[in-house]
Formats: C-alpha cells, structure tokens, sequence
C-alpha cells in the first residue's frame, strides 16, 4: 500500500509532526508499504540539516532518516522561500517540490494522512 504523509507543525513545539514521523516509521515496517512525507509550513523545519536536541528528547531530523532511506520526504518549496530556508540547508535526502508534485503523489497514494 502507497501512503503518503502530509505534515505541517513546526518539528518542535507540538507533536504533531513527532506522532505523524512515528506513524511513517511504523507502516515502513510492514512488508510492502511505500511511504512519502510531504513537508509544508514550518513542519519544513523538520528537514533541516544539524538539528541539535537535548539528550533524551526526540529529533525530528533523525525521525526523517529511515524514511529517506524507504521512501522519499519533500518540502514545499514556496513555503521554503517565505521562511528562507534554502535547499543547502537540508539535510542528505530531502528535497525541495511543488504543489504540482504534492497533486501527483495524492492522487498517486491509496490513503493520505495529514497531521
């Protein structure tokens, strides 16, 4: 099954992005699923290269690595500009997309979820 995971909270903050990256990494684990995460608002921020978290706590930028690896993680580029983060600044694997692809891959997905 195709999902795709639409979140939009900034990493830190709230959990909402925290709980949507938990529930990416658990579908990945069930032979056969296929998981994007699409990246909109300040929940860009969540690809953000060298994120630095207290011991202990979780980090988003971690979160995102198996889902990399399995799958693909996109970030809304126009939102990218209004916070001025540029594509130098993500970390290995994400990258910057468009409303058009956003379109491709919803219509593409068996089910999205958005957090």
């Amino acid at each position: 099954m195709r999902y795709l995971i639409v979140l939009n909270d900034p990493p830190y903050g709230t959990e909402r992005s925290y709980n949507g990256l938990r529930l990416a990494s658990s579908l990945l684990k069930a032979e056969g699923n296929e998981v994007d995460v699409f990246l909109m608002a300040d929940a860009i921020f969540c690809a953000k290269a060298g994120q630095k978290t207290p011991e202990g706590y979780y980090n988003l930028e971690r979160m995102l690595k198996p889902v990399i690896r399995k799958g693909s993680v996109l970030l809304c580029g126009t939102c990218m500009d209004a916070r001025a983060l540029t594509e130098d600044e993500l970390m290995e694997g994400a990258r910057r997309s468009s409303m058009a692809e956003l379109t491709e891959r919803t219509t593409a997905a068996d089910k999205v979820l958005v957090f």
